[in-house]
């Protein structure tokens, strides 16, 4: 596989080939949760209790980093779809974002998202200067691939540099914004719902055997739990026995057959112009057709901007709709 596809799959879903919250006030916080804590294992049951979130000024996310602002942020430039994800939850837009997410229907849909600048240089290689011409008050990038651009955002913007990886990291950041936006209703609203959800579809799992595969050729990549966080929900509702083998592993098409896999969800990754469904490159292996999932018509090509990239409660939830739907 390219090396962009594996550094850009790193973004979706800090995903290896191979397969933020304590605050200023209890509105901020996340990371003392004990119903969080006990949510990290498989077998638990998710918790709907959605503590109340408190305006902020200064949170501390749940990987230590701290955003401190003179006032609520208006101006939120996204260098990372969860950006966009969060903000649809709290009924706000970006100034400018590098995302297509906000293209979905579930969203704002195309005609309303293309009202919205896009920033030069795409998801690897924002332009700095292009990012400042928004005058944003806030910028929310990935850590691991926006972190380079601090020094050269630092006085003149906030620059807030976010790594989820899990579903409650996900909500973590979500109550951090609604905090910081003073849009604590929206964040606890969009919070619950989310629970709520999660905790329905945990009560009728499935047992049949799911799996995402990802990429944009035949070297596709598995995504695991321990990485990303949309298959991070998988071992809630259905069979998911996959787990990741670090940065030098991947599964096979001999191993996938071995497993049989009922129901195959793909996220084809584009970079450039489209040129085709990695499910179809994979039709050309022998083995392909012998797959459960690929025999029955149980192979799903998904939104890899909702599924892979956007990773926030709006996007967590189409994917729970659409692999649940599936796995009936």
């Amino acid at each position: 596989m390219p090396r962009t596809v594996l550094r850009a799959r790193r973004w979706v879903a800090t995903v290896v080939l191979g397969g933020l919250l304590v605050g200023c006030g209890s509105g901020a916080s996340g990371d003392d949760d004990s119903a969080g804590k006990a949510e990290k294992g498989d077998n638990s049951r998710t918790s709907v209790e959605v503590r109340p979130i408190e305006a902020a000024t200064r949170i501390t996310d749940t990987k230590g980093v701290t955003v401190s602002l003179a006032k609520p942020p208006e101006r939120i430039v996204c260098l990372v779809a969860l950006c966009d994800d969060i903000l649809a939850e709290l009924g706000m837009t970006p100034a400018a974002t590098n995302s297509g997410l906000l293209a979905h229907p579930k969203f704002l849909g195309k005609e309303k998202a293309a009202r919205i600048p896009v920033v030069p240089g795409g998801f690897l290689s924002p332009e700095v200067e292009a990012i400042l011409s928004y005058e944003p008050d806030l910028v929310i990038g990935l850590e691991d691939t926006h972190g380079k651009l601090a020094p050269a955002l630092k006085g003149a913007t906030t620059f807030w540099p976010v790594q989820p990886g899990s579903w409650q990291d996900s909500v973590g950041y979500l109550r951090n914004l609604a905090a910081l936006t003073g849009r604590t209703e929206e964040g606890e609203k969009a919070e619950r719902t989310f629970r709520t959800h999660l905790a329905e579809v945990e009560k009728d799992k499935s047992d049949k055997t799911a799996l995402i595969i990802f990429g944009s050729d035949e070297n596709f990549g598995v995504a695991t739990p321990e990485t990303d966080v949309a298959a991070g929900l998988f071992p809630k509702f259905s069979h998911y026995p996959w787990k990741s083998r670090g940065v030098d592993g991947t599964y096979s098409l001999e191993e996938i057959l071995a497993r049989d896999v009922d129901v195959l969800f793909v996220e084809t990754l584009s970079f450039g112009a489209p040129d085709g469904k990695l499910s179809d490159k994979l039709a050309k292996n022998p083995l392909w057709s012998r797959i459960p999932a690929v025999k029955n018509g149980k192979v799903i090509e998904v939104d890899s901007e909702a599924w892979a990239k956007g990773r926030g409660t709006r996007s967590l939830g189409l994917v729970l709709d659409e692999a649940t739907a599936a796995l009936r």
